[in-house]
């Protein structure tokens, strides 16, 4: 293996990011590592340098979406081989552990949180996906949240709704194409301009996000339904509100899974459970087994389901402008347009 270069945070709120030659990487049994090609930025990398998560050791590596080229395999992995091309969701949010963050040349991932793409799907496209679909398998699958069956090439049929809010942002997408392969119809919202897409990912029916009455549209859109549950992908408060109102008021299941706890507690109806979710939940629940291993593999080999959204935007190469990615995402008028996500090679 090559010397290991970082883009380290030397401690939070410090910028810029420092490169730096770091440790040489080397997988547990389980774990395999990869060389990356491309890395992709997330809000949460941003909220981590300025503090958010207040017990990470630093210095540290950011970076949760990866993809690349498989250089080193544990002694219990079979899914995959030196060579293999793979994508894969970064734990170090979960692990404190650099071994498993996603800037630097090497990372090294758990087996379970990784899968192989296809030679039609780039790296860059690739690095876009796992952090949004390990969110999106966490707040449909586990037992904890909707609990939702698990997503299959070939879904039955389910007589029953799924409300998404957020439909077409990096989270929401992942969650309409992931309960639409589990069999279920999706109600979903969106802003007008977006409807058509959303129907592309799987969305069966449509709300404007901004209606000023949400709840009672989607009740109303939902009379004589069965509801498998809401997942608000926005991390609105009113989102969140206007979901559990819609599910208190509607037959089947009183539960709504929310990227965020930002929302005022006593307007949630009594009987409505808001659970808050993290993509590092289903690291080692059988959620990652039923979405990373069983389903993406083939969804993404034969396109069904799993076409690239959000599609990358190459910010530039290399890790020394990984923070300057990261900046530019955090502003409103720079930041990549809607559909896109920023990315970073690393070639």
């Amino acid at each position: 293996m090559a010397d290991n270069y970082a883009a380290i945070l030397i401690r939070q709120k410090r910028r810029p990011l420092d490169v730096d030659e770091t440790e040489s990487r080397f997988p547990d049994e389980d774990e395999i590592v990869i060389k990356n090609a491309a890395v992709s930025i997330n809000p949460i990398d941003a909220a981590m340098q300025d503090g958010y998560v207040a017990n990470m050791t630093t210095p540290g590596i950011l970076g949760a979406d990866v993809a690349g080229e498989v250089v080193e395999v544990g002694s219990r992995v079979n899914r995959f081989s030196v060579g293999d091309r793979v994508m894969g969701h970064a734990l170090r949010l979960a692990t404190d552990d650099d071994r498993h963050a996603g800037f630097q040349n090497y990372t090294v991932l758990w087996s379970n949180m990784a899968c192989p793409i296809p030679p039609n799907l780039s790296y860059e496209d690739a690095s876009t996906m796992p952090l949004g679909i390990s969110t999106a398998a966490s707040a449909l699958f586990q037992d904890i949240s909707l609990g939702l069956e698990p997503p299959v090439l070939y879904p039955p049929s389910r007589d029953e709704w799924v409300i998404i809010a957020g439909a077409t942002g990096n989270v929401g997408s992942h969650g309409v194409r992931l309960a639409s392969a589990a069999g279920y119809k999706v109600i979903a919202t969106a802003s007008t301009s977006a409807f058509d897409l959303a129907r592309r990912l799987g969305a069966a029916e449509l709300v404007d996000y901004k209606d000023q009455n949400l709840a009672d549209t989607l009740v109303e859109r939902l009379s004589g339904k069965r509801v498998a549950g809401a997942f608000d992908a926005s991390g609105v408060g009113p989102s969140i509100v206007a979901l559990a109102n819609a599910v208190a008021r509607s037959e089947g299941k009183k539960v709504v899974s929310s990227v965020s706890d930002d929302f005022p507690s006593k307007a949630i109806p009594g009987g409505v459970r808001v659970e808050y979710i993290f993509a590092i939940d289903i690291r080692d629940k059988p959620a990652s087994k039923r979405v990373w291993e069983d389903f993406l593999p083939d969804a993404l080999a034969t396109g069904q389901y799993f076409t690239p959204y959000p599609r990358a935007r190459v910010f530039g190469n290399g890790l020394g402008v990984i923070q300057a990615a990261m900046d530019n995402e955090g502003d409103r008028e720079k930041k990549a347009p809607a559909g896109q996500k920023a990315v970073v090679t690393l070639q």
